[in-house]
């Protein structure tokens, strides 16, 4: 299997920052950097190694690695690869760091310490970060950083990651050139993976002899943790409560976005008649109003559900739940042959397909890492969100359910729910092929509970809305005009009786697919909106109103999606069309990573045909079942 490689520029001293899952190693680095990189409270978060900038006071510029969390020197997966590469000096197109920093976390000093010590056995430079020294002290651990540099016969520092100036100190030791002496820089490792396993007991006994001399020899639980998981991972009371915020979640992007989205909404027609207005009709009128306007704005539209959807897994990662699911989530996954270690990186395909992909890297044993990354696309990903809004504004009436419940909110919830049951059942199918004689057992850290930082929750917040109008202005723009174009050209003959769009390309394409499509209910705008929905799924909303702006006549031009859509297709459609977005692999870039990830076209080829055959069969089930209950 061949492994991505990250190519840096070999220029500058390096610095790369090691240590545990969850020791804080990622916020740090962003506070040495002033990076915008993603900070989340579970194991595996940085699946490659990230570089950044550090300016010293003196002007001196260092380059920082931040690497994976690792918990020793020998790999079990492939993102502690990456890490053990970098150190061993066997990545490609990287030299060996010039100094180590190693991050460690002060309220578990005894995992901790036990990689430093095989980090020091490499010979290179190295000095300590104590971490979390803030919630160490909460608990009453009180770490003497003098006395176990004494002990460790490195430099040791006081950090706190997640605050403003909490890397002060330890930017002036980088400035102290001794710290970048204690070995040769281009010195090599003294023992290999063998040995490093035969150090193992010795290891043990010197950091419980280290704790022993510190007075630190007891472990301190973490009372208000422990309490806290007494209700949540209760074998009865922590499943229903997943559920629930879960399902407060989905209606949360329905309820509390309604007001933004109707902001942007008359933002955009106002703009839309706005240009029409300034512009004489012709072909660069129609260009801005039609194609641009109306493409990227009905994207754009959904950017609020999006935010909130995200402000919420953020706050789930960010508090320390998010180990906690996986953890209830276990026997579950286990009954369709994965372990609850495959949860984290199918959640963050909630948010996109392509970091669950890559967040599968976590995963040790193969078999489970590959079928993890065959079902991660059927986890609904946040480019869904804006078919999914667009289609349930337009057919499912704004009314509670119970009293209490936003019946659209349940409805999205069921599409939810839907790829996850979909997901499972795949994995179920795998199992029965490929996971004979299999025993598998989870093992994960679950760190303490904490009040999410609201600054870790703005960066991601930001950094999903700069993704996001990234696309609307690139790949969704792009092709929304050449969708324009195609549908624009030729023009309507002379005594033509229906809307130029049909005598375009686009509309010669859209009616020789809709033979295809016809049996699962969609028409040639739907079966246009496909094809460039292939790229990425957001640019079938851009391209259905650009299709559906073409066909309008006067007035109508100018309408919002939604009502087009409802005065045009069945509920049957509609449904049809959901079911086919729970499962199609509409999105090139996935498919790329997946080609990359499995070292090959052979796994991404499986997929997309898989992935195809369930979204035929699964709307063709919907669309007449539909039909014969009336809804047609």
């Amino acid at each position: 299997m061949k492994e991505a490689v990250v190519h840096f520029h070999a220029t500058g001293p390096l610095i790369a920052l090691v240590g545990n899952p969850n020791c804080g190693k990622t916020a740090l680095f962003n506070l040495l950097t002033d990076s915008k990189q993603k900070v989340a409270n579970y194991a595996g978060v940085t699946v490659e190694r990230k570089e950044g900038r550090l300016k010293t006071s003196s002007g001196k510029v260092l380059r920082v690695l931040d690497l994976p969390g690792t918990y020793s020197l020998h790999p079990r997966s492939l993102d502690e690869r990456v890490t053990h590469d970098v150190l061993y000096g066997n990545a490609i197109g990287e030299k060996r760091p010039d100094l180590v920093v190693c991050v460690v976390d002060a309220t578990n000093l005894r995992r901790s310490l036990r990689l430093v010590i095989a980090v020091q056995r490499l010979g290179l430079p190295c000095v300590v970060a104590l971490n979390m020294t803030d919630m160490a002290e909460q608990r009453g651990v009180h770490v003497d950083e003098q006395a176990l540099s004494r002990e460790l016969g490195v430099p040791v520092v006081r950090t706190v990651g997640i605050r403003q100036g909490g890397d002060t100190v330890l930017k002036a030791l980088l400035e102290n050139a001794d710290a970048w002496q204690q070995a040769a820089n281009d010195s090599q490792p003294t023992i290999d993976d063998t040995e490093i396993k035969h150090h193992t007991d010795l290891d043990h006994e010197r950091v419980r002899q280290i704790l022993t001399k510190l007075g630190l020899e007891a472990m301190v639980p973490h009372e208000m943790s422990d309490k806290i998981d007494r209700v949540v991972l209760h074998p009865v009371l922590g499943p229903l409560l997943l559920a629930l915020v879960l399902f407060l979640v989905f209606q949360a992007v329905f309820a509390w976005a309604t007001v933004p989205m109707d902001a942007i909404k008359a933002g955009t027609e106002w703009l839309g008649s706005t240009v029409a207005g300034l512009l004489p009709e012709g072909w660069l009128q129609s260009l801005l109003v039609n194609g641009i306007i109306a493409g990227a704005g009905g994207v754009i539209v959904f950017l609020p559900q999006i935010l909130i959807l995200f402000f919420f897994i953020l706050v789930l990662e960010e508090s320390g739940y998010l180990p906690r699911a996986a953890f209830l989530l276990d026997r579950l996954m286990g009954g369709v042959g994965l372990s609850g270690r495959s949860f984290i990186p199918l959640l963050s395909s909630f948010a996109c397909a392509i970091p669950g992909i890559m967040a599968a890297r976590t995963i040790a044993n193969p078999r489970d890492r590959l079928v993890t990354i065959m079902i991660a696309p059927l986890m609904t990903c946040s480019a869904r969100l804006p078919v999914y809004a667009l289609l349930i504004g337009a057919f499912i009436p704004q009314r509670t359910v119970m009293g209490i419940f936003e019946l659209q909110g349940l409805v999205l919830f069921a599409l939810y729910g839907a790829g996850i049951v979909g997901a499972l059942a795949v994995a179920w199918v795998l199992k029965r092929f490929t996971a004979h004689g299999q025993i598998r057992t989870l093992m994960m850290e679950l760190p303490s509970y904490h009040l999410p930082t609201l600054r870790n929750i703005f960066v991601g917040l930001k950094q999903r809305v700069k993704i996001f109008l990234g696309r609307v202005g690139g790949i969704i723009m792009l092709l929304t005009i050449a969708l324009w174009f195609l549908a624009s050209f030729p023009g309507a003959p002379a005594g033509a009786t229906g809307s130029p769009i049909e005598y375009s390309i686009a509309g010669y394409i859209g009616k020789a697919l809709a033979v295809v499509f016809e049996p699962i209910g969609f028409n040639w705008q739907i079966s246009v909106a496909l094809v460039p929905g292939m790229a990425a799924r957001e640019v079938a909303v851009s391209s259905l109103g650009t299709v559906y702006a073409l066909s309008a006549t006067g007035s109508d031009t100018a309408q919002a999606l939604s009502p087009l859509i409802a005065a045009h297709w069945s509920l049957a459609t509609a449904l049809s069309l959901l079911a086919w977005y729970v499962f199609a692999p509409q999105c090139i870039s996935t498919i790329a990573t997946v080609k990359r990830e499995t070292g090959g076209w052979r796994m991404p080829i499986i997929m997309v045909t898989y992935l195809f055959a369930l979204a035929y069969l699964a709307s063709f089930i919907t669309y007449r079942t539909a039909i014969a209950f009336g809804l047609g």
